[in-house]
Parts: C-alpha cells; structure tokens; sequence
C-alpha cells in the first residue's frame, strides 16, 4: 500500500509539472515518463513466473542479471511465449533470429541462426536472448567501467543496437566509450533521453528501469 500512494503522488506531481510547463520543449518527455510509468503500474511484475528456473541457468551462464533478463522479458512480451511482433522478433526476450539470433550463436561458438520454432521454446528464447546480452557487452560495450552505466548501455543496445547509441557519443568506438567513461550513470540515463536518435529508446530505457526497480522491490 505504502509503494501505491508513493506511486499515485509520483503520478500527481508530474501531472502538475506538465501542466505548468506546456510551453516547455522539454513537456514531450515529461508527458512520455508518466504514460510509461502509468503503463507499468496498471500491469505488474509477477514475483513467481514458470520460466525462473531457466532464467536463473542463463544467468549464471552468462553472468547476466536475473532481474535484467526478467525486466526485458517484461517489457518485451510480458511472459507470452508465442509473441511475435511486425518485425519477426520472437518469443519472451523478442529476439530477431538473423540479428540477435546469430550474434547469440556465434557467442556459443556456433553457425548459423536459430529457428522461429526454437525461439518459441521459452528455454532456448531465454538461453539466446541472454547469451545476446552476453555478446552486446563483450563485443560492443566492452570498456565501459561503471556497472550502472553499462546496465543503462546494454538496454538500450538490446533495443536499438550498439552501433546507434556509440554513434552519440563519436564515431569511433574508442572514443565514444571514452566519452561515456566521463559521465555519471544519471548523467549517461539524461544523455539516452535527449539524444538517442530513435525516439523509441528513451522510453524503452525508461520501462526497463522501471520494471527493473519493481522486480528489485519484489525480491
């Protein structure tokens, strides 16, 4: 009940911002924070699912954070098996077969990609989309030193792709890592919400975090 009315003054305060600052460039963020944050709270994390076992495994695996993998499968197919979406991404963790899929495989030191009825079996959909986890962090994001910063770039890199969200940043990979190396994790999160160039990745950080924050809570 506490963490409700927490939620229901959140709500009220931020209502009262957009309404004072409708003149705001700024005003479009505010008013997509409290459509995200609403849509979180009208469907909640469950603390028990059927996949948590397999979860677990491919979090030891790959050494990935279990609430990440269950914040993205949240987010990504709220724990529908069968999802499928415009762009052929599949299963719990939506995963791409010739994009995610094969960057998963060569991980696994395997050719290839894997199958649309693979990736509808919830073991191997969780297995590939965090061993992708895996291949974004060894092969893209490598260098970044603060854990909470490299949380907020994998998410974002899961969505849409590590070669757009360096690009920010420079050209040049080194460089770009170097320049996220300066920044705080608040100031890398403002960063994401004000210059991604694709207008979905702010707010798919933003559901993540707080899908994340939810399940944390749970825990």
């Amino acid at each position: 009940m506490k963490f409700k009315s927490c939620g229901v003054v959140f709500i009220i305060l931020l209502i009262g911002c957009s309404s004072k600052q409708s003149n705001n460039p700024k005003t479009v963020y505010q008013n997509d924070y409290l459509r995200y944050f609403m849509e979180e709270q009208t469907e909640s994390v469950p603390s028990k699912t059927p996949y948590d076992g397999v979860i677990k495994q491919a979090a030891q695996r790959y050494a990935i954070d279990e609430n990440l993998i269950r914040a993205i499968i949240k987010v990504e197919s709220n724990f529908r098996v069968n999802a499928v979406s415009k762009s052929n991404a599949i299963g719990l963790m939506q995963v791409k077969a010739s994009t995610a899929g094969r960057d998963a495989y060569r991980l696994q030191g395997k050719a290839g990609q894997p199958t649309t009825s693979q990736l509808k079996d919830p073991a191997i959909n969780i297995d590939v989309g965090t061993a992708y986890i895996r291949f974004i962090q060894e092969n893209h994001l490598v260098g970044i030193r603060d854990p909470k910063v490299l949380y907020y770039a994998t998410v974002v890199a899961y969505v849409n792709g590590a070669g757009a969200l360096l690009r920010i940043f420079d050209k040049n990979r080194h460089v770009a890592i170097d320049k996220i190396n300066e920044l705080t994790a608040e100031e890398f999160y403002q960063h994401i919400q004000t210059k991604h160039p694709n207008a979905q990745a702010p707010g798919y950080l933003w559901k993540i975090k707080n899908a994340y924050n939810s399940i944390a809570m749970i825990d």
